[in-house]
């Protein structure tokens, strides 16, 4: 019973959707679209900008590097070692090398790949010149035993310096 008028409640209700008078939302669109379109403001006017030239005469010519300059740029940093800061981060340098486990290796044709997992228990693979944890380490080499990185990580004067660090198969 309670079903029967459930089903005449959506039966009536459903038929009064029905029969909407679009012709006029139609003649109205009909109308807006025949309206001309109202004219665009003109651009803004550009101002000339006065051309200079620089003519240095006896004075230090600022787009060349002279010796006083050079000398104090090269003597700021002993070795150009330093990681790249525009470098596109990969997936598995969130991490810290010690929530890392390597689980394994996979070996076709050439390629070497390990075996990764996070503590997500996300499985990844990595080869050697890809990034992982939290101290720029690149993959330097991959054995059936351990995954081999050199990381860049900063020393007590402000310098960079590398330093090897390994993630050994987890047994």
């Amino acid at each position: 019973m309670v079903r029967a008028c459930l089903v005449i409640g959506l039966t009536i209700a459903l038929a009064g959707c029905g029969g909407a008078r679009l012709d006029e939302l139609e003649a109205y669109a009909e109308k807006v679209k025949a309206r001309p379109p109202e004219p665009l403001a003109p651009l803004p006017e550009m101002k000339q900008v006065k051309t200079f030239v620089y003519q240095p005469g006896e004075r230090r010519d600022p787009f060349v590097m002279d010796v006083q300059s050079a000398r104090a740029a090269s003597s700021g940093s002993e070795s150009d070692l330093a990681p790249d800061p525009l470098r596109r981060k990969e997936e598995l340098e969130q991490y810290s090398l010690d929530s890392l486990d390597m689980v394994g290796t996979l070996e076709r044709e050439d390629a070497r790949w390990g075996l990764i997992r996070t503590p997500d228990g996300i499985l990844h693979r990595v080869r050697v010149g890809n990034y992982l944890g939290k101290n720029n380490g690149q993959v330097t080499n991959i054995n059936p035993e351990r995954v081999q990185l050199t990381e860049i990580v900063p020393d007590r004067g402000g310098r960079w310096r590398e330093r090897q660090a390994e993630i050994a198969l987890k047994q």
